[in-house]
């Protein structure tokens, strides 16, 4: 049984060791669980993580409960089949589909996933996030997956749901060293219950930002809300994939400033000129190393993508290099 170490992130490293836990057959141990939070443990939306990997396998989970900061997991052979988690609050859903879908990937047979909670969350990604950027990477890789938005959900209502297909699939490596030329850029913002004057103020900041025409510019408003929610998403589509930025409305902050937030984030993976910005190159790496190999290039790697790399090293016979190409990019290869 491996023993792990979770004080050095947060719940991305029991998320991650789930999922490995389920590909791999590995039972893990893991102490001191997002030990260095304000709210040390294991929330709602872990639970429902674990849970989750439960219910998909038949495995065995020790440890599962509110506050917990230890967890045994020992993993079952995974199955296909229709599955429905509801997180009770806005604990995100894309989360919670993190864990399990590697493993769906390896199943017996096709999986189908309602995942209800959180869709629009802050330090999360949000549902087009998963939908335009990483799903067709994943099928690229020769993942077959649908990904879709059934309701929105913001924080602190949540209400909102996924609907996931999932048919077992095979990965093969993939390579994004190149960004290529940029095709376009567009915006949408997204409001619950709010007033039309606030996605309207967000998407005049992107417009001015980067000169874009009115069609390239989308205010969505969310029929039948259940609570006030705000998300901005810029999405810079390039030859080799899209990506997809996003700001969260808060209370007490204006429009103009979530707008100039979410701007900077995609005009920093636009200065670097690399191809995979650094959210994503959160999602790759663990599908990249199940499929024994990939490489691709990113701004710095950040404490998140190297304690979530050495998890993976403990799991599957992979070494995770990063290399600097320059003051702004570096690049990180999957090694069998």
């Amino acid at each position: 049984m491996l023993e792990l170490d979770g004080s050095g992130g947060g719940g991305q490293l029991l998320r991650s060791a789930l999922a490995l836990s389920l590909c791999s057959g590995e039972p893990f141990r893991m102490r001191g669980i997002r030990a260095g939070r304000p709210k040390p443990g294991l929330m709602r939306q872990h639970l429902t993580a674990v849970e989750a990997a439960v219910a998909i396998s038949g495995s065995t989970a020790i440890g599962a409960a509110p506050g917990s900061q230890q967890l045994e997991f020992r993993p079952g052979a995974v199955r296909g089949g229709d599955h429905r988690f509801a997180i009770g609050t806005a604990g995100s859903t894309t989360l919670v589909l993190q864990t399990v879908l590697p493993a769906l990937l390896r199943a017996d047979r096709p999986s189908t996933l309602i995942i209800e909670g959180g869709t629009h969350n802050p330090l999360a990604p949000t549902a087009e996030f998963l939908i335009q950027s990483f799903a067709p990477l994943l099928r690229r890789m020769g993942a077959e997956l649908d990904i879709r938005l059934l309701r929105h959900g913001f924080f602190p209502a949540g209400g909102g749901a996924l609907r996931v297909s999932v048919t077992p699939s095979v990965l093969r490596p993939l390579n994004l060293e190149a960004r290529g030329a940029i095709r376009a850029i567009t915006a949408l913002a997204i409001s619950s219950a709010l007033a039309d004057s606030v996605g309207e103020r967000e998407l005049a900041v992107v417009g001015g930002h980067f000169g874009l025409p009115a069609d390239a510019l989308v205010h969505q408003i969310v029929e039948r809300p259940v609570g006030p929610g705000n998300a901005l998403l810029i999405t810079v589509e390039s030859e080799a994939h899209c990506a997809v930025f996003a700001g969260f409305g808060e209370r007490r902050m204006r429009a103009e400033q979530v707008a100039a937030e979410a701007c900077q984030q995609a005009q920093r993976y636009l200065d670097a000129g690399v191809a995979v910005d650094e959210h994503l190159a959160d999602q790759l790496l663990l599908p990249m190393a199940l499929a024994g190999g990939g490489a691709f290039t990113t701004t710095l790697p950040s404490a998140h993508f190297s304690s979530n790399a050495a998890l993976i090293e403990k799991f599957l016979p992979v070494e995770i290099t990063q290399a600097t190409v320059s003051d702004n990019a570096w690049r990180i290869d999957v090694l069998p």
